[in-house]
């Protein structure tokens, strides 16, 4: 039978690292353009026309910012937890499920990268 690994290898958590590296490059951009498109209050030229239709526009841009404000809010929250996993590579701990302390699978690690559970202690949660 074989041995179950314990954790990643280093080349291996060196490929992770680089992949949570490009993810954070590019989550931080993505929450530039969206802190920006929040404060960016641009006048989209309803002075002139009808107060009914001025009122509608400025409650679907107040519902925009909301919503903006939102993402950003998320998008922090992707950022930290990413960066969270970057500590645990430098740990040497990155991979490894906290519930069932088996490793997590590489596929779901390539497609979320700041996963801390393995597929079966999420369904364990359901």
């Amino acid at each position: 039978m074989a041995e179950e690994k314990l954790r990643y290898s280093d080349v291996e958590l060196e490929e992770f690292k680089n992949l949570i590296l490009s993810k954070i490059g590019k989550a931080e951009n993505d929450l530039t353009m969206l802190k920006e498109s929040f404060v960016n209050d641009l006048n989209n030229g309803t002075d002139d026309t009808s107060p009914t239709f001025k009122a509608f526009e400025e409650g679907s841009e107040t519902m925009s910012k909301e919503r903006n404000a939102q993402l950003a809010g998320r998008q922090e929250k992707f950022i930290r937890d990413l960066k969270n996993a970057l500590v645990r590579i430098e740990n040497k701990t990155y991979g490894i499920c906290r519930v069932t302390g088996k490793l997590i699978d590489k596929e779901r690690l390539k497609a979320v990268p700041h996963a801390t559970l393995s597929i079966e202690a999420k369904n364990m949660q359901r």
